[in-house]
């Protein structure tokens, strides 16, 4: 059997790699240095870890680009970094932005109270409104802004109708696709021009790195790259290699949390004490049949609502033992938190409830633990 190209379990493992010879190390190595002997008498060669060509950035960079079909991807700091420094690369002063209003709460600030102090109007729209990005054009807008799966809600946002209306009006797709990962979505492929993640989540999946990956065309990714340089947004080399090394296990962890989180939130769907589930593989989700237009695997995140609101998801926090109460999302541990007091904290009671965040709103990370194990620490949470 042939095959026009490796498959993203393979890829994530040997994307990118040259000829090996005898004597050549299997686990790619860590450069550490920052810094590196420069040819007397020219600038060709310079190689400095902030200009992103170090030897572990550049090696994880064209693996970054194999996995989501793009022309090159860039490697940076943290997640919000990759986001400023990506729409930075779009958008100029006088430029109009149209961007989901379901989006991570740092993202929101970051449009709402930074880009507009740039001279970038931003415009946030409810992505499930009817013809609501067309209605929201103008001749300024440069680019349109989505997350999907939406962080904390789980909700899906279909983005082929979007891409088409950005190719009709030349304008830049921009999607966020952390909460899926390349596993699940790869938004290239369905019309986007750019590709955002936070790379601490399942791309690195272990809880140790902080880190960003933008992809897209070759000179773009060459902008996103010069704000990177001068915003001082590069990644440690270790953060890039222990990206790298998440990479290997991509594919099987994001299978197992697939399974798993499928397992749990079909068995919370039939509990007294939850009142609602939210996962886009359920049949009761409200975006269940994009999520499987569109989607490889329904994620490794859900959220549940309690019945007691604020005081029953405190009780049910304390008394978990397996899963962990902490912020960050998609590695390999179980990890439970409560969005009023991290991503919607800012909010009031009210504005969160218009945002599909009542009191007594968990999300859930579910990690690669034995499902019945999870399963089990959850009802005895529960009762």
């Amino acid at each position: 059997m042939t095959r026009k190209k490796p498959a993203i379990a393979t890829t994530a493992i040997h994307g990118g790699e040259g000829i090996r010879y005898p004597g050549d190390p299997v686990a790619p190595p860590l450069v550490q240095s920052v810094n590196f002997v420069q040819e007397i008498g020219t600038e060709a060669g310079l190689m400095y870890n902030r200009y992103g060509n170090t030897p572990t950035l550049q090696r994880v960079q064209k693996r970054m680009a194999l996995i989501e079909g793009a022309e090159a991807a860039l490697v940076l700091a943290s997640g919000m970094g990759a986001t400023a420094c990506a729409m930075l690369a779009l958008l100029r002063p006088g430029d109009h932005l149209v961007a989901s209003g379901h989006i991570y709460g740092g993202s929101k600030r970051l449009l709402e109270e930074e880009f507009t102090r740039f001279g970038i109007a931003v415009t946030l729209v409810d992505p499930f409104e009817p013809r609501v990005w067309r209605k929201a054009l103008r001749r300024e807008t440069r680019a349109l802004f989505v997350e999907t799966p939406v962080n904390p809600t789980c909700r899906v946002i279909d983005l082929r109708p979007i891409s088409y209306l950005t190719k009709e009006s030349g304008i830049a797709l921009v999607v966020d696709s952390t909460f899926a990962s390349p596993v699940n979505l790869r938004p290239i492929e369905h019309g986007a021009d750019v590709v955002i993640h936070s790379g601490t989540k399942f791309l690195n999946g272990h809880h140790d790195a902080m880190c960003g990956v933008v992809a897209g065309t070759e000179p773009y990714i060459q902008e996103v790259l010069q704000k990177m340089v001068l915003w001082g947004q590069a990644p440690d080399p270790f953060a890039a290699w222990l990206l790298e090394r998440g990479l290997k296990t991509l594919e099987v962890r994001v299978r197992r949390q697939n399974d798993n989180a499928m397992r749990i939130a079909a068995w919370c769907a039939g509990r007294k004490e939850i009142s609602k589930v939210h996962y886009p593989g359920l049949t009761s989700h409200p975006d269940y049949e994009v999520a499987r237009g569109m989607l490889d695997g329904y994620g490794g995140m859900l959220a549940i609502e309690l019945e007691g609101g604020a005081r029953a998801a405190e009780r049910f926090l304390r008394r978990l033992k397996l899963f962990i109460h902490a912020a960050s999302l998609g590695g390999v541990d179980s990890l439970v938190s409560e969005p009023r007091y991290t991503s919607h904290a800012r909010l009031s009671a009210e504005e969160r409830a218009r945002a599909g965040v009542p009191d007594g709103f968990i999300r859930m990370s579910i990690g690669i633990e034995d499902a019945d194990d999870l399963v089990a620490d959850l009802e005895q949470a529960l009762k």
